[in-house]
């Protein structure tokens, strides 16, 4: 986990811990190629050692297969569903972003007879699912960002071409599944709920409450990812970072304390996710490691 992980993390714990709530682990881990054990273990290791705990740890996205196929064949059945024969470069050119919106599928293959279908399997096309969107999304009563309106569609991929279900149908089986009514995540995820709340309504699942929070970004203010490698809770342990010391950090910089060392649990008294800073935090890497070794 990097810092940005970690600062998510803290805040839909204090959410729900503030609230009474419980917190529920789930493995997302549909990228088989690149998600293994050790690396689950390490995101749980790291959790504990923040004093995230968890009530419930739930079964992680490998084992739920035939549940997101029953969701597609329900959607199937209803007729939402079609063959979709584009290539990631021909969607490159046709699904330009227009404002904030992530970019809309045109609907190339919405319609496609069956001779044409029939043309590109042929050529050895093959198809990904996706489903028919509303041409307005829902808005979303975000607890962060209150109000917002809904989005243009753009018809969504539920299964790849290589057999693997969409994180975007995974996602909102799961929440279901899971019995979760309130997700905490960053807001760069803000532009899609629209997309999942449609998409519950279509399988006539419950959807969630959303709180997106500011990114944690680096000093170009890009979103921290894997290339930030010394932001990682583990590089900063093993720099001598004391947990404390993070989540005073963490909570300062959503607004919460004054930066002083504390323990998560510390935060909960008077804790609301409504009143959060809404600037996103490029952390002084340099400070950062300075005040812990120091």
């Amino acid at each position: 986990m990097h810092l940005g992980n970690a600062r998510t993390a803290l805040l839909a714990w204090l959410d729900a811990r503030a609230r009474g709530g419980r917190v529920v682990l789930r493995v997302e881990d549909l990228d088989r190629d690149r998600c293994r054990p050790e690396l689950a273990e390490a995101i749980r290791e790291d959790l504990r050692w923040l004093g995230l705990e968890w009530d419930e740890e739930t079964a992680p996205q490998s084992q739920r297969d035939a549940a997101y196929g029953e969701a597609v064949a329900r959607l199937d059945e209803a007729g939402l569903v079609y063959e979709c024969y584009c290539t990631r470069r021909e969607l490159a050119v046709a699904s330009a972003p227009h404002g904030d919106d992530p970019p809309a599928y045109p609907g190339t293959c919405r319609d496609l007879s069956d001779g044409r279908r029939a043309h590109l399997r042929a050529e050895g096309r093959r198809p990904a699912l996706r489903v028919r969107m509303p041409d307005r999304l829902p808005a979303v009563s975000d607890r962060v960002h209150g109000h917002v309106p809904g989005g243009r569609g753009g018809d969504i991929v539920v299964r790849r071409t290589d057999g693997l279900h969409a994180y975007q149908l995974a996602v909102v089986v799961d929440d279901a599944a899971d019995g979760v009514t309130d997700v905490v995540r960053g807001d760069d995820l803000l532009a899609s709920t629209g997309r999942q709340v449609a998409l519950a309504h279509m399988l006539g699942l419950p959807a969630p409450a959303y709180a997106h929070v500011p990114l944690v970004v680096d000093g170009d203010g890009v979103r921290l990812a894997k290339r930030h490698a010394s932001l990682t809770l583990r590089a900063l342990r093993e720099a001598g970072a004391a947990a404390e010391t993070l989540t005073g950090a963490m909570a300062a910089s959503a607004g919460i304390g004054a930066g002083a060392p504390c323990r998560p649990a510390d935060l909960i008294d008077g804790f609301e996710i409504a009143r959060i800073t809404m600037t996103p935090w490029a952390p002084d890497e340099a400070a950062l490691v300075g005040a812990v070794r120091g």
